[in-house]
């Protein structure tokens, strides 16, 4: 969003027009043209107008002074809104920015948004370390004490500029992204900042603020750009608010995916293989295998048939489907004896062109792939992070070949697909519609089509969701599946995206009942989003201790003796005959000990087997909650087992 100001005086023309826009019920209100989101908030109700702090346009946060258009979906943000959190910490990111320039006047700020768990400021011309953060800390709670008013101050381009004389990096944000005349700061204490907004009315509203760490960037994250320095912060209404925030932050270190998968020796991805390349050792392939084997079976139940696309095509490939001019930056780009090959950053032209070997009849539609593919994404080295952000990672892909009348169906019945999923694992989802990037394919009809259409399924179904202005992929809009860790962190998941464009740059057909040709529909589906971060939120949200059926070890024979070292050895074969991945411990512990590696080890079953186990054919169960039971007839608990694994249940169940 520009930090522009489009709206000046009304005229009077725009005084006696009027535009109407959509409320969150459904309603429309007409308002006169230009007016902003305050004015539409005072006309629903004195009260809501004197409370506004913010607004949403189309989904977008705004401040209250933007200027609405005709036919805008308007939602009002006042401090009991959800988004008022996001306000809240954008006006801490000022703080904070004030309270570094008192310190170290020398200090060059860029730009500070607010984050789903904080803010950030990117600045340079300072060194900063952790002591340095605690001083700066102490002057930003002055500040807060203060209750200083924060101000909207109106300013021309050209006194901005001369404002940031000295400031390169505002003068390249004035001007590649200021459009108009106007611009916006905010003012606090005779400091300001360049900023499009929203605000807090005044710095005590941030009621606890804290900074997390500091670490290096890029400008505009990209590498080949200056190195600034990052100051991570986070800021809530009350301290206790904020305790409760830094509590939850302690548990997610010892949850860490890069923490457990060390410790269940699940992946590594060590230095000499190359940044955001993972390695998957035995026990995390195990997990990865029994994941493909569930969608692979929810992809057959549902009609889908599986293909195969290599890991790189000729670049001539990525310009027919768009990728190379709006995905070029993402890509890597290989030099083969004097041609461009890609590797590929996404399926679906591979999987296009499988559909364009053939000619179909409206008969044969929907058309159903699905390929569990590798793809690979030139992501910034800063933003690598353990599964979370990768270069190298697998797809649960899945398009779909669909005629206009069999759009709604098929997407319905993939969001039914998701939340078996999600259900299986007892995951929670966030839902939004992502909307057209500003770097997309196809005319505004088409894009309009489609996210209506997407709308119009997600309102049917009665899912509460939000909007995502511009995150749509660029060839069109998308439902996109947020998982909700147990720690309330929401990760990037399972996606729908709806496609005109592509079948069009790719000349698919089929034959309609008409006999004349016609242009499919593309769907893009994925359940899990990709492996390797759908792997990261398993390993956090269960801190390791994965469901039965995806342990990789999922029972562990402890004899208590070599005297049954032997009936050990039968019992594990006994398991792993009715396909349970089972294994005996036979070193030389005492059984306690055993026991308690174990429990470290996160097992869902331990069996012991003594003397008396041995004698009789049964066996001592102990699951991973510390309850036991003895004498289990050791055929009922295999039977058992098996069920309880066919069923995939998340929890063991055999001790009641």
């Amino acid at each position: 969003m520009p930090l522009v100001r489009l709206s000046g005086d009304m005229s009077e023309t725009d005084a006696q027009a009027e535009v109407t826009v959509v409320l969150p019920d459904g309603s429309e209100l007409s308002v006169p043209s230009g007016s902003t989101v305050e004015d539409v908030a005072y006309e629903i109700g004195p009260g809501l107008g004197r409370d506004t702090v913010a607004g949403k346009i189309d989904g977008e946060l705004v401040e209250r002074h933007a200027t609405v258009h005709d036919g805008a979906r308007i939602e009002i943000v006042t401090d009991q809104s959800d988004e008022y959190l996001q306000v809240l910490r954008h006006s801490a990111a000022h703080v904070f920015a004030q309270a570094l320039q008192r310190l170290f006047p020398e200090a060059t700020l860029t730009i500070g948004p607010y984050t789903d768990e904080g803010f950030y400021y990117d600045v340079t011309d300072v060194d900063l370390d952790e002591d340095d953060l605690r001083e700066i800390e102490s002057e930003m709670d002055a500040i807060i004490e203060a209750d200083y008013d924060i101000e909207r101050v109106v300013r021309s381009r050209e006194d901005a500029l001369e404002i940031y004389a000295d400031n390169e990096f505002k003068r390249e944000i004035l001007d590649e992204e200021a459009a108009g005349e106007e611009v916006t700061f905010y003012k606090q204490d005779g400091w300001q900042d360049l900023c499009r907004g929203p605000h807090v009315e005044s710095t005590g509203e941030v009621g606890a603020a804290k900074l997390l760490e500091v670490s290096a960037a890029y400008w505009r994250g990209d590498e080949e750009n200056e190195t600034l320095t990052r100051v991570y912060g986070t800021a809530f209404a009350s301290e206790a608010d904020l305790e409760e925030y830094l509590d939850l932050r302690e548990q997610a270190k010892e949850r860490d995916h890069r923490k457990i998968g060390q410790e269940m020796n699940l992946f590594s991805i060590p230095t000499v293989t190359g940044p955001g390349l993972p390695l998957y050792h035995p026990p995390g392939k195990t997990v990865l295998r029994e994941l493909s084997d569930f969608a692979n079976e929810l992809n057959r139940e549902h009609g889908y048939e599986e293909v195969e696309t290599p890991h790189l095509f000729r670049t001539e490939l990525w310009k027919q489907s768009g990728h190379y001019d709006n995905y070029h930056d993402d890509m890597f780009i290989l030099d083969v004896n004097d041609e461009e090959y890609g590797l590929k950053p996404m399926n679906c032209p591979g999987h296009a062109t499988i559909f364009d070997q053939q000619s179909w009849s409206y008969r044969d539609l929907p058309k159903r792939y699905f390929e569990n593919g590798k793809v690979y994404r030139k992501e910034q080295r800063g933003e690598l992070s353990g599964l979370s952000r990768v270069w190298s990672f697998t797809i649960d892909d899945g398009h779909l070949f669909v005629r206009p009348d069999q759009i709604r169906a098929e997407i319905e019945s993939v969001i039914e697909m998701i939340f078996e999923v999600v259900e299986t694992l007892g995951l929670e989802v966030d839902v939004a519609l992502a909307t057209r990037p500003e770097k997309s394919v196809g005319g505004d009809e088409i894009w309009e089509t489609a996210e209506e259409q997407l709308r119009e399924v997600l309102e049917s179904g009665g899912y509460d969701y939000d909007i995502e202005p511009g995150d749509g992929a660029f060839y069109g809009p998308k439902i996109d599946f947020g998982f909700e860790d147990a720690l309330g962190r929401v990760w990037d998941g399972p996606t729908v995206q709806l496609d005109f464009n592509m079948p069009e740059r790719f000349e698919l057909t089929y034959t309609g009942e008409d006999n004349e040709e016609h242009r499919p529909v593309m769907i893009h589906r994925a359940l899990y989003g990709s492996y390797e971060r759908f792997f990261m939120v398993l390993i956090e949200h269960f801190d390791g201790n994965f469901p039965p059926w995806l342990a990789p070890e999922q029972v562990r024979v402890l004899p208590i003796s070599d005297a049954t070292l032997g009936y050990a050895h039968r019992v594990r074969n006994a398991l792993t005959e009715a396909g349970i991945r089972a294994e005996v411990e036979d070193r030389d512990w005492t059984i306690g000990r055993k026991i308690r590696q174990g429990h470290d080890d996160r097992l869902p079953y331990m069996v012991i087997v003594g003397d008396d186990e041995a004698e009789a054919g049964t066996v001592s169960v102990r699951d991973r909650f510390e309850n036991q039971q003895s004498d289990v007839d050791l055929d009922e608990f295999v039977d058992h087992l098996v069920t309880e694994y066919e069923q995939r249940r998340t929890e063991p169940t055999f001790i009641h």
